[in-house]
């Protein structure tokens, strides 16, 4: 028996929440570690260094998502921000995703009840 595993990402610049329905421990969040305070300091020596910076942590911050999904079939990316665009452009570009079938769909600020039913609704329809 071929059981898909599903995972939803209801995401935003600073947080993503993984969702997997089939878990016991049914959700956790991977946060991003460009924070306020990271922002602050890098700004503080050059509005370049801040951006460099920027670029570097939220690449670290998709990459710490993709290996999460990397463990799964199907993959729901939804949340307020442009990041679920960001993250679906970058698993595009590596070829270890191209049997994943990743969705996004837009989505705005949720509770987690909220961000849970979002998913079974997803996967059920």
């Amino acid at each position: 028996m071929n059981t898909q595993k599903k995972l939803g990402i209801w995401m935003d610049h600073s947080t993503a929440n993984l969702i997997d329905l089939a878990s016991k421990k049914n959700s956790y969040a991977i946060a991003s570690k460009f924070t306020f305070d990271t922002k602050e300091d890098a700004l503080n020596r050059s509005e370049s260094l801040m951006h460099n910076k920027r670029q570097q942590m939220q690449g670290d911050y998709y990459k710490d998502i993709a290996a999460v999904i990397l463990k799964y079939n199907k993959v729901l990316l939804f949340g307020p921000t442009h990041a679920k665009t960001e993250l679906h452009n970058y698993l595009n570009t590596d070829l270890h995703f191209k049997d994943i079938n990743v969705k996004v769909e837009s989505a705005d600020k949720m509770t987690n009840n909220e961000k849970v039913a979002f998913v079974e609704n997803y996967f059920n329809k």
